[in-house]
Order: structure tokens, then C-alpha cells, then sequence
């Protein structure tokens, strides 16, 4: 028997990175899944986002697995189509056990207004959009799994200096996922009584398309014209208590799956870091 057996989950953001990587580790551990992605790009990223193409291969690797997939093309942004793209799979694998609120968008760097917006829609209110869409379709011992950032822990509201490297977008992407730990907290009281669970995990640097950019480079090289991954891995590292410049989505998905799991059947409204010690290394 594996670790979620029997249990059906629905993962956002799942044609590739981070989402790609739970759905796999949650199959091997005996889930069914609900893999939903928007497949497109959103104007204010400036790196590709998941293609169809990406997703029949989530799709193919978690069939490989010996699991069911579900895939459905829907935006978090959009309510009405996430709720009808959650009530059809629901309605196909007979039941809903995880929710794993992962897509997010990271634009950075010098750019648009609308990139600030853009990502608090993406990042919060898709996240909110998914719980919501999927809250009616869970019951006793449903976990729901938010994946917030560490970046979360760090910066803070009119940073002139911060506000200027980072952009609108930079400064948006930790304004949302910082609050997701206040929704949980205020959410959760509610959720205990039914037996259903609601956390946070908080990965830093993770080894996906959001990360190896050259728009994120450049953050950490602003010394160089065109940076590339090797030149910037030093300067990850230099954010680590530990001597590493990212994390693997291995890494996430070994967590989400504890909390997918009965294993955590009583935690609940916790953050949990997933930081190589980056938030206690800058004393926060």
C-alpha cells in the first residue's frame, strides 16, 4: 500500500516544475490524479510557461506510474472554469481527497504596473480560486496544500531599493505568497471541525523555468550583461545556510506528500520551509 493509496489529487500548475513533480510522487505513492494547467503564456512573464504538450507528458509519467490522470486546460484566475474544470474531473475519478494549490507565475525585474496585479491574481487569488472551486468536492480528512515561498519571509511594503531591482512583479510574487500563511491561519479554525487540513509549504529557490532566467539572473549578477546559470549559482548559494544554490522539486514533493498523506492527519495551519536555512540565515 502506498502512502496516499486510493486518494485522488488535484494539483494546479502541473504540466511541468514543482507541479509535474508532486503528481508523479503522489501516483507512485498510490494517487489518482487532477492535473490542471493554463497551458499558455500571460503577457508580464518573461520566460515560457507549461504547454500542452507538458501536460500529456505529466499525464503520460503519472500513467506510467499504473495511476488515472484527469487533465483539464483552465486558468486559476478564472473561477467559473475552474469550477467547471474541477466538477468534471470530480465527477470522472468519483471523489477528491488533496488539493495542492501550486501555480504561480514570477515575473521580475524592471516592468509593467500590471505585473504586481498579474501575480497577486495568479499567485493569491488563484490559489483562494482553487480552494474555493474545490472546497465542496472535499469531506472528512480532505488536505488542502498551498506552496507559498520563503521569499515570503523577506522584503517588505515602499523598499525603494527592493522596489527598483525587483520590479512590480518581484514585489508582488512575495506580497502573495505571504499571504497565504494569514489566510491558513484565519482558515483553518474553520476546516478542523470536518477533519480537513490546510498548510503551507515554503520552498526556496527550486530547479524550474521560474528560477533559470536570465531576468532572474540578473537580480543576483547585476554585474554582468547576460549572466548565465553558472555564474549565478554562486549567489544562490550565497543566500543558503547550507551549501546549495536551489532545491529540486524532489525536495517539495517529498513534504507535499507527507501532508497528503494520514501520516500529518492532525497538523494542520502550519508553515512549513522547505529553505536549506535561508530564512534563519538572514535572522528572520
Amino acid at each position: 500500500m502506498g502512502r496516499v493509496e486510493g486518494k485522488v489529487a488535484l494539483i494546479t500548475g502541473a504540466a511541468r516544475g514543482q507541479g509535474r513533480s508532486h503528481a508523479v510522487r503522489l501516483a507512485e505513492e498510490g494517487a489518482d490524479i487532477i492535473a490542471i494547467d493554463i497551458c499558455d503564456d500571460i503577457e508580464v512573464v518573461d520566460y515560457a510557461l507549461g504547454t500542452a504538450e507538458e501536460l500529456e507528458e505529466t499525464a503520460r509519467l503519472v500513467e506510467k506510474a499504473g495511476r488515472r490522470i484527469v487533465t483539464k486546460r483552465a486558468d486559476v484566475r478564472d473561477r467559473a472554469a475552474l469550477d467547471t474544470a474541477v466538477a468534471e474531473a470530480v465527477a470522472e475519478l468519483g471523489r477528491l481527497d488533496v488539493v495542492i494549490a501550486n501555480a504561480a507565475i514570477g515575473p521580475i525585474g524592471p516592468g509593467p504596473l500590471n505585473a504586481f496585479t498579474d501575480v497577486v491574481d495568479v499567485n493569491l487569488v488563484g490559489v483562494l480560486n482553487t480552494v474555493h472551486a474545490t472546497l465542496p468536492h472535499t469531506g472528512e480528512g480532505a488536505s488542502f496544500i498551498l506552496i507559498g515561498s520563503s521569499a515570503s519571509f523577506f522584503g517588505a511594503p515602499g523598499d525603494a531599493g527592493m522596489m527598483g531591482m525587483m520590479g512590480p512583479g518581484g514585489l508582488g510574487y512575495p506580497y502573495a505568497k505571504q499571504m497565504l500563511g494569514h489566510y491558513i491561519s484565519w482558515f483553518a479554525p474553520f476546516l478542523s471541525p470536518s477533519g480537513r487540513r490546510i498548510n503551507v509549504v515554503h520552498p526556496t529557490n527550486v530547479d524550474t523555468p521560474m528560477l533559470h532566467n536570465e531576468n532572474m539572473y540578473k537580480i543576483f549578477r547585476p554585474d554582468l550583461e547576460h549572466p548565465t546559470r553558472e555564474e549565478t549559482e554562486p549567489a544562490f548559494t550565497g543566500m543558503h545556510g547550507m551549501p546549495i544554490p536551489y532545491v529540486e522539486p524532489i525536495d517539495i514533493s517529498h513534504a507535499v506528500t507527507y501532508l497528503a498523506s494520514d501520516e500529518s492527519r492532525y497538523v494542520t495551519g502550519i508553515q512549513l520551509r522547505i529553505d536549506g536555512g535561508s530564512v534563519v540565515k538572514a535572522g528572520k
